[in-house]
């Protein structure tokens, strides 16, 4: 399937172009978000018309996106949840969840602007892309903790997840001792 691109996509071509995609990319993502017209005579001729105010209004929006992006480029939001010992979550981290913790920091971001691989299930400071227009891009740093104490230290660089090792030498030595101070074995 042909398409003419009506933004930027990224790792296909820009705002213009006529590729060549896949239909089901074409038709469930392409088309139906609005990003691209199938690539038909009329749709030409239409784009051709359309050209100088679609790039007006990419523009607008990405000097929009800009000027968000440096108030919120290098953030960082804190978001609080349950964890083992090892510091592994009981639930995850998703992109609505950070979503919601840049809104309630006055930054008028959707989930899906926030871009995750996979979620995060661990604590600890993770840096998440957040792409505020297809030529616009920044990161945050999600501070994943147990308590607000924990995020504090966690920031200031301290591990909160490593464990206290113990020798096994000493620790047989403070087990022994402390029979010994019971009475009920001789050393």
């Amino acid at each position: 399937m042909e398409v003419i691109l009506l933004e930027r996509v990224a790792k296909l071509g820009q705002m213009g172009d006529v590729v060549k995609v896949r239909d089901g990319f074409g038709r469930n993502y392409l088309l139906a978000r609005g990003k691209a017209l199938r690539a038909t005579e009329d749709n030409k001729k239409r784009f051709e018309s359309q050209k100088l105010e679609l790039e007006t209004r990419n523009l607008e929006l990405k000097s929009e996106a800009d000027a968000v992006a440096e108030r919120l480029n290098g953030q960082s939001v804190t978001i609080l949840r349950q964890s083992g010992e090892s510091g592994v979550l009981y639930g995850s981290v998703s992109t609505r969840d950070i979503a919601e913790a840049l809104t309630k920091d006055g930054f008028n971001v959707s989930r899906g602007q926030v871009t995750l691989n996979a979620p995060i299930k661990t604590l600890g400071l993770h840096t998440v892309p957040v792409v505020l227009h297809p030529e616009v891009a920044v990161t945050v740093t999600v501070n994943v903790a147990r308590s607000a104490e924990e995020a504090h230290r966690q920031a200031a660089g301290e591990n909160v997840t490593a464990q206290e090792k113990f020798d096994l030498d000493d620790l047989g030595l403070e087990v022994g001792a402390a029979l010994a101070e019971a009475g009920d074995v001789e050393l």
